[in-house]
């Protein structure tokens, strides 16, 4: 029986950025509170605080329609980064021609019935916030696979046998704080664009 082996998308720096519905731009999701969370502008950096009934959109939970599946809204980013080599695409001022013409370019089977020309300019515009605050880069991008269950086995064994029989066990990690669920209502959905509301795993 061959080994299983899992590919998991590591994006390092763009698995917390937030669209919160009533607020322009783009955040980043720092640290939790009690009562909510510290929130950074991606693009000036500033601070502030939500509640935990802000009506949020994790980037990362959203996905576009093609005509046989849904893509995760990173690797459309992904796409149009590799197409303008990293550096600014079109502005989501552009006329519904050109933008759709954009993303024939960077996803050439999306559903034209699905992903309507005020998506398009979400991911423009969203992709262009990103790009000028930094985290637009082939780094953002990174795929690793992961070691097979049986590979894992093995080496816990080899370490077991090295290790000393006094050695004591590493404390296990502190859980990273939880990121806020994206709360289903009529304002959280125009926050997004209106094809993209597959979770990702």
């Amino acid at each position: 029986m061959a080994k299983r082996r899992i590919q998991k998308k590591i994006i390092m720096q763009l698995e917390k950025i937030i669209s919160i519905s009533g607020k322009p731009g783009l955040y980043k999701l720092i640290s939790q509170l009690k009562n909510g969370f510290i929130i950074e502008d991606v693009l000036t950096k500033k601070k502030t605080n939500i509640s935990n009934s802000s009506q949020v959109s994790l980037l990362d939970n959203i996905a576009m329609f093609t005509f046989d599946k849904e893509v995760p809204l990173f690797e459309v980013f992904e796409n149009v980064a590799k197409s303008k080599d990293y550096k600014e695409t079109i502005s989501h001022k552009a006329s519904d021609a050109e933008l759709k013409a954009f993303m024939s370019e960077v996803l050439p089977d999306y559903d034209t019935e699905r992903v309507y020309a005020s998506d398009i300019k979400k991911l423009a515009q969203w992709y262009n916030t990103l790009q000028k605050a930094g985290y637009i880069t082939p780094e953002s991008f990174v795929k690793v696979e992961e070691a097979s269950a049986e590979d894992a086995t093995t080496e816990h064994k080899k370490a077991e046998t090295a290790a000393k029989p006094a050695a004591k066990k590493a404390a296990p990690k502190a859980e990273k704080p939880a990121a806020p669920r994206a709360k289903a209502s009529s304002s959280a959905a125009k926050s997004a664009p209106k094809s993209t509301h597959r979770k990702q795993g």
